[in-house]
């Protein structure tokens, strides 16, 4: 049966497994795993049982693009992974299934320089083995096409042998075309494009690294950027396909107007393998991988440096002798790399090539003196520092002893160099004429950029204006390491340090969302924008947001409804709520000073599961008023969040006065004031007030029944239910919302 629906020959006996695993795909039509997808993931260094996850979640992905039998219609998606986590492996494996299934032209549009471009065409060259000249390949790669090298006619000819009778089905090859994202280049495609008959031809578009460059940044300005313009000129150009964004940083893609041509109509979220190091690893204390920069060692305006900073000789130091070991133990990967990322200015980069070098050269000198030399003697204690250090993290690493002789010949072996838009800094690096590297730069070893085998990175340089995303782009240090983590380490400002931590929620916030709504079945435009985010972190940047976000910040406050008589029906469902809740719940006299005389004491109940009060109160309280559901929710999602990592908590539940109904006035149809404040007699302290009726650390509910109306006048509503929580400040959060979506 399985052959049979694969199409597969009794020798694909691995396949078989592999595909048997896989389940149907969550969209429209139901891609089939056949021999190029899965020759994909086989060929690659990729463990037997981590194949069939990268095939399921193309998929997954493919399923809910375009089916290739239909003759028009258009789809987009966004393919969110981690940094550095093999989204190239995953949508080279998306466009080998659509060759599978029939797309007869996929398109990447890769790198906004010629370097990315040229690392990720060299990368899908290889996984779809399109050089290979010991067998028929069933692609032809158009590189950068243009009118003036034929390419529309190439095309042209390619897709015509779907259509010929006498071409047999496995020789119907796939163009292939790259291309940079870049204005120009995408000019030059479309041009082409124009010049070729492409109604019926199912086509796959991948915008790698979706947020960056292609959306309109004049969008507040009512005007379109000029790339903005050629990916919708592209997306015009072709009657039947679908355009996937591929990225690691979502917020952009997510918070554009659902109206704009690139908001994602889908989400898929990929998944990285067991051999990963991201943000939940690279920070947690027990990993021991981070230094921090001190502030005077941050070049800036008021803080010139004359002179390379202790950290970056500890750094350098540290990649020597992680070199050495990697030398001496003859270990994989073949290279080992440093990255010195300062800023984004060339004259930076310039000063910190020169530390380097200079201090290279130095140590170099140094290293070949005899060993009774004093500054040898003083440069190798430094080294034996350093190497108590690694130990902590390698257990692994060689005696010391045996180490040193090795030092030399691996600063011999290492190569400097800039890495950024000057004229010497953009030629590729060509990874196997050193097996070490130290590499300075700035953008140009941001977003998308592979520093083979790093385990140094040196990051001298603030959060800037705190974009979430932007800081997100320069984490290279993620990646495939876990084979050599203990010999990594993160050299980082503080600043730069806590938006990270920040970012790492905020990340796991996201995927964690995206995830459960994909199983909803329905699509992206009405997904709630709501996330975690610190509030000194900014989700994107702003010129290319039309609709404006705003904070909710959780946590040492109280958040209740201000609007809780909004519907009749609504206070009669939350009086059953409430009635039922209160049923279950054994209170006691509050023990919290009251010498009221004239007032119902408060009740107490400790020690209440959150998970009880989430399932049976908060989330069947009924809340009407758009401004009350601002605050509401973000409680509530918060409250969740909570309970995923802390599932056993505990809360506090409060009765204010005993449930006897409390009268309070209205102001244009809000409670005027809701918390009885502080009571004074004979000034003493009768009653601390309501807003301190909580318990310090764990979440406090209060519980309240309300008539609403101005005193000695009929009361607008009678008997309302209303429920007022406090969020300790150990676990606040701070929240954005958009005003788009459900």
């Amino acid at each position: 049966m399985i052959r049979d629906r694969y199409n597969l020959n009794s020798s694909d006996a691995l396949m078989i497994e592999v595909v048997n695993h896989l389940q149907p795909g969550p969209g429209r039509w139901q891609p089939r795993v056949m021999k190029e997808a899965f020759g994909v993931v086989s060929c690659q260094a990729i463990p037997q049982d981590r194949q069939p996850v990268i095939l399921q979640e193309a998929v997954n992905i493919l399923s809910r693009c375009v089916p290739p039998s239909e003759i028009s219609g258009q789809e987009t998606g966004l393919v969110i992974g981690y940094v550095q986590s093999g989204k190239t492996m995953s949508f080279t494996t998306v466009a080998a299934l659509a060759h599978d299934n029939g797309y007869r032209m996929v398109i990447i549009i890769a790198g906004t320089s010629q370097y990315l471009l040229c690392q990720s065409r060299n990368r899908l060259c290889n996984d779809l083995r399109i050089n290979s000249i010991s067998e028929h390949r069933p692609w032809r790669h158009v590189p950068d096409p243009t009118l003036s090298k034929d390419s529309h006619r190439i095309i042209r000819d390619i897709l015509e042998d779907w259509n010929d009778p006498i071409v047999p089905p496995e020789e119907r090859r796939t163009v292939l075309i790259t291309v940079m994202k870049n204005h120009r280049h995408l000019h030059r495609l479309i041009e082409v494009l124009n010049s070729i008959e492409l109604r019926g031809i199912p086509t796959l578009i991948i915008d790698d690294e979706g947020d960056q460059a292609g959306l309109n940044t004049m969008v507040r300005r009512g005007n379109q950027s000029t790339t903005y313009r050629r990916l919708l000129a592209l997306r015009a150009a072709i009657p039947q396909h679908s355009f996937l964004q591929y990225t690691a940083t979502p917020q952009a893609p997510l918070l554009i107007n659902i109206v704009d041509v690139l908001s994602p109509n889908f989400a898929e979220v990929i998944t990285p393998g067991d051999n990963y190091i991201g943000g939940r690893d690279v920070f947690d204390e027990r990993w021991n991988l981070i230094r921090i920069i001190p502030s005077d060692e941050i070049p800036s305006e008021n803080n010139r440096l004359t002179g390379p900073p202790q950290t970056l000789h500890c750094a350098m130091r540290l990649f020597f002798l992680g070199a050495a070991a990697h030398l001496m133990k003859r270990d994989t990967p073949p290279n080992r790399s440093m990255m010195v990322h300062p800023s984004r200015l060339t004259d930076i980069h310039g000063q910190y090539f020169n530390w380097v070098r200079d201090t290279r050269e130095g140590w170099l000198y140094i290293f070949r003196q005899p060993s009774d030399d004093h500054a040898y003697r003083d440069l190798i204690e430094l080294f034996h520092r350093d190497y108590e250090d690694l130990l902590r993290t390698e257990p692994g690493l060689p005696s010391f002893d045996s180490i040193v002789p090795y030092i030399l010949r691996a600063m011999r072996w290492t190569t400097v160099r800039v890495l950024n838009d000057s004229p010497e800094g953009t030629a590729p690096v060509n990874w196997s004429d050193n097996p070490y590297w130290i590499l300075v730069g700035g953008q140009s070893m941001d977003r998308g950029f592979t520093v083979e085998g790093l385990t140094v990175t040196y990051m001298p340089r603030g959060p800037g204006i705190r974009n979430a995303d932007t800081i997100q782009q320069r984490a290279r240090f993620f990646g495939y390491k876990q084979a050599y983590r203990g010999y990594c380490r993160i050299f980082l400002e503080q600043d730069v340090y806590d938006a990270f931590l920040a970012y790492i929620e905020h990340e796991e916030d996201i995927r964690s969302q995206l995830i459960e709504y994909r199983n909803t079945g329905r699509t992206l435009s009405d997904w709630r924008r709501e996330f975690f985010l610190a509030g000194n972190l900014h989700p994107t940047r702003n010129n290319v947001i039309d609709i404006d976000y705003w904070r909710v910040q959780l946590g040492d406050r109280w958040v209740y409804p201000e609007r809780p008589h909004d519907v009749g029906e609504v206070i009669e469902a939350n009086r059953a709520v409430f009635s039922q809740f209160i049923s279950r719940i054994q209170f006691v006299e509050h023990d919290g000073l009251d010498k009221r005389v004239t007032e119902h004491r408060n009740l107490v109940a400790r020690g209440i599961p959150l998970s009880h009060v989430h399932e049976n109160l908060l989330t069947r309280i009924r809340i009407t008023s758009l401004e009350d559901s601002r605050l509401f929710s973000p409680l509530l999602r918060l409250i969740q969040f909570h309970l995923a990592q802390n599932p056993n908590d505990l809360c506090t539940i409060f009765l204010i006065s005993g449930g006897s109904p409390i009268r309070r006035a209205c102001e244009n149809e809000r409670i005027k004031q809701l918390f009885q404040g502080r009571q004074l007699a004979r000034r003493e302290i009768t009653y601390p007030g309501d807003r301190e009726v909580k318990d310090a650390g764990v979440i406090s509910i209060q519980l309240r029944y309300l008539t609403l109306g101005e005193y000695q006048q009929q009361p607008i509503a009678d008997n309302v239910p209303h429920l007022a929580a406090w969020i300790p400040a150990s676990i606040a959060r701070d929240m954005v919302q958009q005003p788009q979506g459900a």
